[in-house]
């Protein structure tokens, strides 16, 4: 190894082992020897002779950095030095000359990076001087092909350069590019392109036998051609049957095949009219082929051959459809019989390898069934062969969306492998579910009539696999998206009786948990058919209460039953008040399960909270008598309050302001229990109808809210709280009013942004349901809550833009959008004096100047329309006539210099308020809603300060000025809002010439 050799090494070193120094020095060395006069000499001297793979690479690179910046200014006799050293090099240096003296390393035992170097090389010659300078490019190499298989492999290599790096529009290319991609294809068309098809032909068939992998790349290669050379010189007699004769013979051409599969789907798909490719598709015969091998096939060969046949599928459909846009004549007749002879010859090869090919193979034809299912809307109805054929669609589904049955055991007791597998098969049941919707819009009989006989054929077995009996119900389950009322009446027709006779029948291997979880699903999808057949009820409702739901050993499964269960009971719950004894007696110890300290994960803790939630709209019914509810909802909600207050006097949490989180989770979920039972019970019965119900649910909340002062620093149990709140305002009505000031002054207390945006919501659910009735309250803690706001938002606003949205901003953001939704309740339900009494009137400057500044400002659009809203009624309610004396003095002056101008004039005109935006039009018609009101109250004041300062400050002419103000005065909103919109489009031009006003 020479000094320059090592050189080489030093500077490519990636172990470390060269200290950085001496890389520095090494690296330098090798660009001063690329400033060398002859350093192409130089490069091609080392690229023929040295052994190392490193130094070969730095001289190409080194070459490839000539030919590129400055090769067209070298001189001709230096180019075609170039270009010969190059071409020597194609040649395998001429090895097979054994005259030649000292022919260098063959190519051969260089690696594959090398030679493909070399080819780009090559290429980029052809780039710069093919067909000007270098006419003999292709035809140099074709006469060198003689040579071996050496050569034949760097043509192989040139010719994937040559795609890769100039012709294909795969990757982007510059316009320069692109001109010189059309000028080597044309030249190639003109010149050459038939011998270098010829010389394809001849090295496959001279190298199928004695080197199948480079046969192999020839066709690799040369179906990368195909789209845009003369299709004529490869659909041919010659190319066809060489081709079919790789693709149907497994056991002498076993490497060949996928790529002759990959040639004949570029023939296929290569674009030309609709008769012209129909006659190559019949020419072709690839579908007589094809189905002449439908047996299993090697995985990569299949997923090849399956995407052959869903090829000329597709193109069949294209010509169809094609053909369909020329109308009826005697040609377009003709092609269609013609169509449908070839879907008839290339569908069944289709379905077999979807069905029993693996996942990706089937993935490739999704596409292509969807299209041929949605071209059969045009059929009304289906005729028998396409039912035929949807029929063996369908069984196609059937197969593909069953589950391995290999991870039976790590799919029913979850391990890591299984909970791969589902949600692997979740993902990939997607696409055949979307297969199975469309062909049941098209024929919904054919459907109904395939899940029927699927149904019937796997329950009636069993000995059925897990997997068959979970896509079986699977299947009904998916039947009944969308399942009208009417259809599960008596006499509603066939899938009433297929789900009467899914009822009535015992599924196998029901305990298994996907089983059990979709047979719940299944059933609670077709709850109206329950309804409409009570006889039915004793058997389903067992289903939820014993081992099949609530009572399944798997968590998983017994809590989605308790979600499920309160569906069930939400739509049936009349019909289940003679069963209720028996299901309060079934599940005590489900609900008892429910507020134990034992540790479960959160979703499903979530999931059997709905227990007491379906329990509470049972015993929640005014059907019960006032006695029956009351001993049933004291059973419940006694040893709860007694859970809390044990934990609450334990001497564990004392002096503990987050408390232990075993002991807090648990008072979590017995507060999660209590609000969920809540549900069932309305502020009709419990605050007026049955008092003594009231009263328990008061007792329930003098029992709750003491777990705040215990734990005043714990957040999650805060919000627990919280969302109690809210269902007890819902339950108890007016009579939450004497536990408001406690609760008050709990939550103000020590509040962050998050929490003070959840006592905001409770205040505004408040508002919304009491409306006028909270006006004393609010009066007493409308000054504290926007104390608060102001002090935890920024006063120089929240800081917006890239990267600047952290966790702590959002919380300010959304304590922000809370506030103005406050003011929007309190304003949209007649309590905008609140803002006017003492406490709160030196505030209302600071209120009225974020209003302002967020109407205008606030990046959210939605936000802005909310403030401006505020505004519109705070116009109403705070302005009378321009003769009245002001409630507030100034408002009616502010509005007219400053919202008036700022928010409705100046930010409409700004180019970023775009109109093309469906939020963006919402606020422009609040903002021209406020300009009526605005004249209303204020008349000829805001005319004239329109006309005289705010237009004339947004170059407005005056004509346009004095028309605008004429139709505030005259139009309603929604004339304005169009002629408005008109005057902003002639306004923008302008500010674009002069300046905006607002950034002045």
């Amino acid at each position: 190894m020479d000094d320059f050799e090592k050189a080489v090494f030093f500077s490519f070193d990636q172990t470390g082992a060269v200290s950085a120094q001496l890389k520095a020095q090494a690296a330098a060395y090798c660009e001063q020897a690329k400033r060398a006069p002859n350093i192409c000499q130089a490069c091609f001297e080392k690229f023929r002779l040295s052994q190392y793979a490193e130094v070969q690479f730095w001289c190409l690179k080194t070459l490839e950095e000539v030919l590129q910046q400055r090769y067209r200014t070298l001189e001709s006799q230096e180019r075609l030095f170039i270009r010969s050293s190059l071409m020597l090099a194609f040649c395998n240096f001429n090895l097979d000359d054994p005259s030649v003296a000292d022919p260098g390393i063959p190519m051969s035992s260089r690696p594959i990076f090398v030679r493909n170097k070399l080819a780009q090389l090559i290429v980029i010659l052809i780039y710069i001087e093919y067909p000007a300078e270098w006419p003999g490019a292709f035809l140099d190499m074709l006469n060198s092909l003689s040579k071996g298989p050496v050569v034949v492999d760097m043509f192989i290599r040139v010719l994937n350069a040559l795609d890769e790096e100039v012709i294909s529009f795969d990757f982007p290319r510059t316009e320069e590019e692109s001109a010189a991609a059309t000028r080597i294809k044309d030249s190639m068309r003109q010149q050459c392109i038939s011998q270098v098809v010829a010389a394809w032909y001849s090295l496959i068939v001279m190298y199928k036998g004695q080197s199948p992998q480079l046969a192999s790349q020839v066709l690799e290669m040369m179906q990368k051609y195909v789209a845009w050379i003369d299709i004529g010189l490869v659909a041919n007699d010659r190319f066809v049957p060489l081709l079919f004769e790789f693709l149907v013979s497994p056991n002498e051409y076993p490497q060949l095949r996928g790529a002759a599969a990959e040639c004949l789907l570029a023939i296929v798909s290569k674009r030309m009219d609709a008769p012209s490719k129909l006659a190559l598709l019949q020419q072709l015969q690839a579908g007589k082929a094809c189905s002449t091998i439908m047996e299993e096939q090697e995985p990569e060969f299949a997923l090849k051959l399956t995407a052959l046949l869903t090829g000329i599928a597709t193109e069949v459909l294209e010509c169809s459809k094609k053909i369909e846009v020329n109308g009826v004549s005697d040609q377009t007749l003709a092609l269609t019989e013609m169509v449908t002879a070839m879907l008839d010859e290339v569908l069944p090869p289709v379905f077999y390898f979807m069905q029993n090919g693996d996942e990706d193979m089937s993935t490739t034809t999704f596409l292509f069934l969807n299209t041929y299912v949605t071209r059969m809307k045009n059929s009304n109805p289906v005729n028998g062969k396409q039912a035929t054929h949807l029929g063996q669609i369908l069984s196609v589904v059937f197969t593909r969306m069953r589950y391995d049955p290999t991870y039976e055991d790590s799919l029913d007791e979850p391990d890591k492998s299984g909970l791969e597998e589902e949600g692997r098969m979740a993902e990939y049941r997607k696409e055949i579910m979307g297969l199975f919707r469309s062909i049941n819009r098209v024929a919904p009989e054919v459907t109904r009539a395939f899940v029927e006989s699927t149904l019937a054929r796997v329950l009636q077995d069993s000995n059925a696999g897990f997997e068959d009996v979970e896509a079986a119900v699977a299947l009904l389950h998916l039947l009944g998206e969308g399942v009208t009322e009417e259809s599960m009446k008596p006499g509603g027709g066939s899938l009433q009786d297929m789900v009467g006779a899914f009822l009535s029948t015992s599924i196998p291997r029901h305990s298994h948990r996907l089983i059990a979880m979709m047979y719940l699903e299944t059933v609670t999808r077709y709850v109206k058919f329950v309804q409409f057949h009570a006889d039915y009820t004793p058997r389903v409702l067992a289903a939820f209460l014993d081992a099949r739901g609530m009572h399944h050993p798997n968590p998983q499964v017994s809590s989605r039953a308790s979600y499920l269960f309160m569906r069930f009971v939400r739509v049936l719950r009349i019909q289940l008040v003679p069963y209720l004894d028996n299901i309060l007696q079934s599940l005590e110890d489900v609900l008892s399960a429910v507020t134990s300290p034992k540790p479960v994960l959160k979703r499903d803790a979530d999931d059997r909270s709905y227990s007491y939630e379906a329990i509470g709209l049972l015993i929640g019914m005014e059907d019960l008598s006032v006695d029956k509810q009351a001993t049933f909802l004291s059973a419940l909600l006694v040893p709860l309050c007694g859970q809390v207050e044990a934990i609450l006097s334990s001497d564990e949490v004392k002096g503990d302001p987050v408390g232990p989180i075993p002991i807090t989770t648990s008072l979590q979920q017995i507060i999660m229990a209590i609000s969920y039972l809540a549900k069932g019970f309305g502020d009709h019965l419990a605050a007026n109808g049955r008092p003594i119900i009231g009263n328990m649910f008061k007792q329930t909340l003098d029992v709750v809210l003491r777990v705040i002062p215990v734990f005043p620093k714990n957040k999650v149990l805060r919000s627990k709280v919280i969302s109690f709140l809210h269902q007890m305002v819902e339950t108890l009505g007016s009579a939450v009013f004497p536990a408001l000031p406690t609760i008050i002054q709990q939550l103000l207390t020590d509040c962050e942004p998050k929490d003070l945006v959840e006592f905001i919501q409770l205040i505004n659910q408040l508002i919304n349901k009491f409306k006028i009735g909270m006006m004393d309250i609010l009066q007493e803690i409308f000054p504290s809550i926007v104390g608060r706001v102001f002090a935890l938002l920024p006063q120089d606003g929240i800081p917006e833009g890239p990267g600047s949205l952290t966790e702590e901003l959002r919380e300010l953001l959304d304590l922000q959008r809370n506030y103005f939704l406050l003011l929007h309740a309190m304003t949209t339900q007649e309590l905008s004096a609140v803002m006017l009494t003492q406490q709160s009137s030196r505030l209302l400057q600071n209120i009225i100047g974020l209003l302002l500044d967020a109407s205008c400002n606030n990046k959210d659009v939605l936000v802005r329309k909310i403030c401006v809203q505020v505004f519109n009624k705070l116009i109403a309610d705070w302005c009378g006539s321009s003769r009245e004396e002001e409630k507030v003095p100034g408002f009616r002056q502010f509005l007219v210099e400053r919202f008036a101008a700022d928010c409705c004039i100046y930010k409409v005109l700004e180019p970023s308020f775009n109109f093309r935006d469906a939020n963006t039009v919402s606020l422009f018609g609040e903002i021209v809603t406020a300009l009526k009101l605005m004249y209303e109250k204020c008349g000829n004041d805001l005319l004239m300060h329109l006309a005289t300062k705010v237009l004339p400050a947004v170059h407005c002419p005056p004509n346009l000025a004095e028309q605008f103000c004429l139709h505030i005065q005259r139009s309603d909103v929604k004339e304005l809002k169009a002629l408005y919109k008109s005057f902003i489009e002639k306004l923008r031009p302008q500010q674009q010439q002069n300046g905006h006003v607002w950034s002045r």
